[in-house]
């Protein structure tokens, strides 16, 4: 399935779950659908209310498991012939630049694609369309490789490696 949408998240470091960037603590994060009414328009750059409404997308929230009331990312996906599609993707405000709170939650946020994909029988396969110029920056941090143009997809083993990192139960 094309899509007009590009994905331009900052993957600034694979962790255990996300870490907070003063403390280096580490904290486990949950992922639960979300709701129109908990997200305030203002807070995000993408029009997270039009992705829920449209029925053909899953909408997610990332949470800490210490505080399920503050939501760290979002998430749109999808599901196509035999992949996961990832439609929108966002940091928290907080979460972003070089005064952010929290690192790993780009990464964060893609791993559990990747399992919702190995969940599915999909093998862990994602697929997304990245703005042109951090093609190769995807590659070089979530392992994803180009289906063609700025089309590029997660495959089994980089799926593998990015839910076993974030996700220890797995």
């Amino acid at each position: 399935m094309a899509t007009k949408k590009h994905i331009d998240i900052e993957i600034d470091k694979l962790t255990n779950s996300i870490e907070n960037t003063v403390t280096g603590e580490s904290f486990e994060t949950v992922f639960e659908r979300v709701s129109i009414r908990e997200i305030k328009k203002k807070d995000w750059t993408f029009d997270w209310n039009k992705e829920i409404k449209d029925n053909r997308n899953e909408v997610y929230k990332m949470t800490t498991l210490e505080n399920k009331n503050i939501i760290q990312g979002l998430l749109s996906i999808r599901t196509d012939d035999n992949f996961v599609s990832v439609g929108l993707v966002e940091n928290a405000l907080f979460n972003r630049g070089k005064a952010k709170m929290y690192s790993g939650v780009g990464g964060n946020l893609f791993a559990f694609a990747c399992n919702k994909s190995i969940e599915l029988g999909f093998g862990g396969y994602v697929g997304f369309t990245a703005k042109t110029s951090l093609v190769e920056y995807y590659k070089e941090t979530l392992g994803a490789e180009i289906a063609f143009g700025q089309r590029m997809f997660i495959g089994e083993n980089a799926a593998l490696r990015l839910v076993r990192n974030y996700f220890k139960n797995k």
